[in-house]
């Protein structure tokens, strides 16, 4: 059976390409070696920057009214409080919010999004080999019965975690190092006096302990066990371990300790693929990148990921543009997840120094830096992603310094706008994943590019004399005050080099 795109991994990263793709009309085949949905909770924060994909694909749903809001972020030492990082606070006045709900139910709004537009996700359907040539990509499978099948593809895409099988099948290299050696984890229902709406770290000899509010009365517990352990433990012992120092380091009773809901082990590390493409073969997600989980930064930079790549393959899948255009992927997510990798991998250096001296610094020096509000308010615009740009990338590489804000490159706010037949909505809502040209009077500018590759809005509330062609994506591409022939000629130049 030959495909336009097979994608291996139905987690978020693999799931939202896939409906970047079919939204664009290109044929999609999505396997997972898994027999089925995951039910546990894994990823638990949504950042503002992953809602906005979700709300351009038509994936978001109902998850902002399923979700708690993470407001408080509080950081011990036995019981002394040594920071708190009201995150609602410092998000007070933005445009969105963080979501706190469970990675399943993000999955499980996309994958209703695959459906509506005719996909379906083939469980316990696992790659065990593909070749590639300069036209096509033959992969093998081997399906639930044992039995093997022979898939073509004109792409495929490794959205399969960090033990991905397409990066390895394609020998991309994914260095790196570890950030902590062991980490347990357990989700149980209990009565436990800590905030609601946030989470608490203890700090103290070195090693990590954490609890997480979740819907439903559900708290998650991360531990970092003693050294000395078996490798191979079971759930009812990682639980043990973790509810035993989690009640000896916090002093609280486990005698409103319910229904455990999952308990697992991992450990932590810092790992780059050294390149995202190989021929026909990309890399997305945790296939791409890891880091630690400091900042809920995986799951976002997984869809963010998605929704680069998707534009992108959909262009070229449909013969809108060269394939010159896919080399850009990796030019303008790999430097970001490099810096996303850097600042995670230095919050845990920071937040859990193994010396005295690293200790010290971090309660006297990093802490009161952190209490400025000005500074909280910072770290949440970084971990938010919304300050996200690709100015001087190779699709913004003439951004100006001195040119008027927003600049090819950056993301363009989620602005009040008015659609040509004069409903109202807000621009990411109405760009269903499509080139946007904002303008006072898109309407030639529509009929210039094709209504079939861009949707035309007027903003709401501004003077806004210049016109803004904006990606699918929602970053800026071009903005100037010429005609419809110059933005047209912006665009082939893009999508046809010379």
């Amino acid at each position: 059976m030959t495909e336009t795109v097979l994608v291996v991994g139905a987690g978020p990263t693999g799931l939202a390409l896939a409906v970047c793709l079919a939204l664009r009309g290109v044929g999609v085949r999505v396997i997972d070696g898994a027999e089925g949905p995951a039910s546990t909770s894994r990823a638990l924060g949504l950042q503002p920057r992953g809602a906005e994909v979700l709300e351009r694909i038509g994936a978001l749903g109902e998850l902002p009214q399923r979700s708690k809001a993470m407001l408080t972020i509080n950081y011990l030492d036995g019981q002394r409080l040594l920071l708190q990082l009201p995150v609602g606070r410092a998000a007070v006045g933005l445009e969105k919010q963080a979501l706190l709900v469970s990675q399943a139910e993000v999955e499980g709004e996309l994958r209703r999004r695959f459906a509506e537009l005719g996909g379906k996700v083939e469980w316990s359907t696992r790659l065990i080999g593909c070749d590639q040539t300069a036209e096509r990509v033959a992969a093998t499978v081997e399906l639930a019965d044992g039995t093997a099948e022979r898939l073509d593809a004109d792409w495929l895409v490794g959205c399969d975690g960090a033990h991905s099988v397409v990066r390895k099948l394609a020998g991309i290299g994914f260095p790196g190092r570890k950030l902590i050696e062991r980490l347990l984890m357990v989700d149980v229902e209990a009565d436990w006096p800590y905030d609601a709406n946030g989470s608490t770290t203890w700090m103290s000899a070195g090693s990590m302990l954490s609890v997480t509010a979740m819907p439903d009365n559900v708290w998650r517990v991360f531990s970092e066990p003693p050294p000395g352990l078996p490798e191979v433990l079971s759930e009812a012992e990682i639980t043990s371990r973790v509810l035993e120092e989690f009640s000896r380091r916090s002093g609280t009773s486990l005698d409103t300790v319910g229904s455990v809901r999952w308990a697992s082990e991992f450990r932590l590390h810092r790992r780059l693929a050294d390149t995202y493409r190989r021929g026909r073969v990309f890399l997305a997600g945790d296939a791409a990148h890891i880091q630690s989980p400091s900042g809920g930064q995986g799951q976002n930079t997984g869809l963010g990921d998605a929704e680069n790549l998707g534009w992108k393959l959909a262009l070229v899948a449909t013969g809108r543009a060269d394939a010159r255009l896919l080399d850009t992927y990796e030019g303008e997510r790999r430097p970001l997840a490099k810096k996303v990798l850097a600042a995670t991998s230095s919050a845990t250096d920071v937040m859990l120094p193994s010396t005295r001296w690293g200790r010290f610094l971090r309660d006297q020096v990093v802490m009161p830096i952190l209490r400025l509000r000005v500074v909280q308010r910072r770290l949440w615009l970084a971990a938010s992603q919304l300050t996200v740009s690709y100015r001087g990338g190779p699709l913004a590489a003439s951004s100006a310094p001195w040119s008027r804000r927003p600049r090819p490159g950056d993301r363009v706010p989620d602005l009040p706008c008015r659609r040509i037949d004069g409903t109202e909505s807000t621009l990411h809502a109405a760009s269903g994943g499509r080139w946007v040209v904002l303008a006072k009077d898109p309407t030639p500018y529509v009929a210039a590019l094709g209504p079939d590759l861009v949707r035309g809005l007027t903003p709401v509330g501004t003077a806004q004399s210049d016109v803004l062609l904006i990606r699918p994506d929602g970053h800026l591409a071009w903005r100037g005050r010429g005609g419809p022939e110059m933005l047209s000629a912006w665009l082939n130049q893009v999508l046809w080099p010379a």
